[in-house]
């Protein structure tokens, strides 16, 4: 039986690496029907498409409607079109010719599995962008591996807590069953909001170190905007009220708020605060939404929370010098010792 697949890039502003994406997807081993989310470009996105790959499928927006919307609409047409896997993939990333190939091969593993992730390595091949994302006690999702130099230390299959949004599969009946990527965060985290949501109602999220892409890393963000710092404020929380269950409450929350404060002055120190306070007002603006959705995503877990715990991370993500410092304090006004926070 033929596998049907597509695969779906949100694009916007991005022609200059756009041509040599669609040429890496189109160049695959496993057959798939590729998607152009144009996210209301002005630089000549459409007309490369349309005159160089009249095979990738258009689906036009007049706006920028971000990620999470933008793929959404991308799904849709795929579902429509009657598709059983959905990959998505970052504009300004390459895939390795085997790439789509062993997603498929991870996701159908076992019955249980809706998302497989891989590799995504820098585009100069020497470091890791993301080997998976992680969720920790504190409530901070982070990629896998990031920055570290590319080596065997994430050479083992084995399931993860979350898949990056930018090169990971995701079986149509998934969508089908926990709904789409939530709009409300625009950009940023609505990947582990979305792996998040499948873990809490039985899917598992399976990484294959053997599917392989190469990203120009940060090329697509906004940047000297504020962009990043009103997106995490914003969306930190949505995650969080969301998705953790009240049984785990007592033990992220107080990390939690520690952690996001941490963040406010962090904000306020790069000169970033009023983008940070605009994300602040934006998540209370949310917030009620939010927490109607949990009720409804809590309503359909079916998994403990105790085995939601055994998939967190308890600790905080490398490379955070300063939360770390906030981390110690706490081990010690909690008496809990320093090497580790079972």
């Amino acid at each position: 039986m033929t596998q049907k697949a597509y695969v779906i890039i949100p694009n916007w502003n991005g022609a200059r690496w756009l041509g040599e994406c669609l040429d890496s997807l189109l160049a695959q081993t496993a057959q798939a029907a590729i998607v152009v989310v144009e996210n209301g470009s002005t630089d000549g996105s459409v007309e490369l498409v349309e005159k160089h790959y009249p095979s990738v499928h258009l689906v036009k927006h007049s706006k920028n409607l971000g990620f999470a919307a933008g793929v959404n609409s991308g799904i849709k047409f795929a579902i429509q079109q009657g598709a059983e896997y959905i990959a998505l993939f970052n504009n300004d990333a390459v895939a390795d010719k085997g790439w789509l190939k062993e997603l498929l091969a991870a996701v159908n593993k076992y019955k249980a599995i809706g998302i497989a992730t891989g590799k995504l390595v820098s585009f100069d091949k020497t470091f890791y962008d993301s080997t998976g994302d992680l969720y920790t006690t504190w409530g901070y999702p982070y990629p896998r591996g990031r920055d570290e130099p590319v080596s065997n230390k994430y050479d083992k299959a084995e399931y993860i807590f979350a898949a990056s949004g930018g090169a990971s599969l995701y079986k149509a009946a998934l969508f089908n069953d926990i709904g789409y990527f939530d709009e409300d965060f625009f950009a940023y985290n609505e990947d582990t909001d979305i792996s998040f949501r499948a873990q809490l109602a039985g899917w598992r999220v399976y990484y294959t170190p053997k599917a392989i892409a190469y990203h120009r890393i940060s090329q697509t963000g906004i940047k000297g905007s504020g962009f990043t710092h009103r997106q995490t404020m914003k969306n930190l929380p949505l995650l969080f009220w969301k998705n953790v269950p009240a049984k785990l409450m007592p033990t992220i929350l107080p990390r939690f708020t520690i952690m996001y404060l941490a963040l406010f002055v962090g904000a306020l120190k790069k000169g970033r605060g009023w983008p940070a306070t605009q994300g602040i007002l934006q998540m209370i603006i949310l917030l009620p939404k939010a927490l109607v959705k949990r009720r409804f995503i809590q309503g359909r877990r079916q998994v403990s929370p105790e085995y939601i715990a055994s998939l967190l991370t308890w600790d905080l993500p490398p490379h955070t010098n300063k939360l770390h410092r906030l981390r110690n304090i706490w081990w010690k006004a909690t008496g809990r010792e320093a090497r580790h926070e079972a």
